[in-house]
């Protein structure tokens, strides 16, 4: 088993793109290459010894199975030394249209290994200067821990791919699960600005921002405006007092991981039932969800309470307005409202409130 690539402090501070790829197991590619050389090796001495009294051997006259042998090695390996040869013209025509071919084969299994060593730092780099230069519109999240996995795993359910998702961690174990996961990952330091070049932030539509450090979260929130002043920026952090920081440093939406499992522990408390509605609808695609969608001419005008979907809330001119405050639709008003899906029978349950 390979040893684990020694990250440098270098390599932190710029930024490395690791791109997800299929596992590549040396030993068995090798190995595999070596099976195939043999394989032709074989055919090789079978096709000689199908004509074998269309060769001579210059020692005694006679193909035996290991002049076959030894003709196949030297002829598929070199040009050949002469003391056998082909004698008979279908053993030549043999030669000309099988033989050669193979050696050929041969040579290029063996040798393939070799260039394809050479051609992989080749490869991998013009990988990821496409892969750079195409991606536009597409979701950073910064930190793969479990707020972060949680962040993609709703994002994936509400329809974002996961070509269009790039991951910023410092820690090698993180970046390397992110891959497994199927997503590219740029593994330094999420607040310096030459590494979030690399996750091309200039061009993101929005990004995530789940570190496990309320400073971290602010210095990369600034980091994040001063590339891209348009994109939408949400953070999460761990104490409430951080969040009007969060709010001046550009983010768009705060969210405070302690107060929000405070407030669920006291519904909870109260009435578990309850706190099991709460926790369905911050699950997309199996029961209970949120959704937002522009209202219809025909819905214009009326009151929410007339639309027969359950309305939450209506977006207006950049506010979210409660569905008892917002009065009458109007044009261009966007509904928050409580859709039902049917759950999947035996999916495991995504809820983070554990119920007996």
């Amino acid at each position: 088993m390979a040893a684990p690539k020694r990250i440098t402090a270098n390599a932190i501070e710029r930024g490395q793109i690791k791109l997800p790829e299929r596992e590549f197991d040396p030993v068995r590619h090798i190995g595999r290459r070596i099976l195939y050389g043999l394989l032709i090796l074989a055919v090789v001495v079978c096709v000689v010894m199908a004509d074998s009294t269309g060769y001579r051997d210059g020692a005694d006259g006679q193909m035996s199975w290991l002049d076959a042998l030894y003709y196949a090695t030297v002829t598929l390996s070199t040009t050949g030394y002469g003391d056998i040869v082909p004698v008979s013209p279908t053993a030549r025509l043999v030669n000309i249209l099988v033989i050669t071919p193979l050696r050929i084969a041969f040579l290029a299994v063996l040798i393939g290994t070799a260039f394809e060593v050479a051609g992989r730092r080749f490869r991998d780099q013009y990988r990821r200067d496409r892969w750079r230069k195409t991606l536009r519109g597409h979701t950073v999240v910064i930190g793969y821990g479990t707020k972060g996995a949680n962040a993609i795993r709703q994002l994936q359910a509400t329809g974002v791919t996961p070509d269009h998702v790039v991951v910023v961690d410092s820690r090698q174990d993180y970046v390397d699960e992110a891959n497994r996961d199927g997503y590219a990952a740029v593994l330094g330091d999420a607040t310096r600005e030459v590494v979030l070049r690399q996750a091309a932030v200039p061009t993101a539509a929005r990004v995530v921002i789940a570190t496990n450090r309320d400073d971290t979260a602010v210095l990369a929130t600034l980091t994040v405006r001063q590339l891209n002043p348009k994109c939408l920026v949400v953070a999460s952090i761990r104490e409430a007092e951080n969040e009007p920081l969060l709010l001046r440093s550009g983010a768009d939406a705060v969210i405070t991981s302690s107060a929000a499992a405070g407030r669920l522990l006291g519904v909870a408390a109260q009435s578990p039932l309850v706190s099991e509605v709460y926790s369905d609808l911050l699950v997309h695609g199996d029961g209970l969800e949120l959704a937002e969608r522009p209202a219809r001419p025909e819905e214009v005008g009326h009151h929410t309470h007339e639309i027969p979907e359950p309305v939450v809330a209506v977006l207006r001119g950049g506010r979210a307005l409660p569905y008892q405050e917002a009065g009458a639709v109007e044009p261009g008003d966007t509904l928050v409202v409580v859709g039902c899906r049917p759950r999947t029978k035996g999916a495991p349950s995504e809820s983070v409130v554990a119920m007996p």
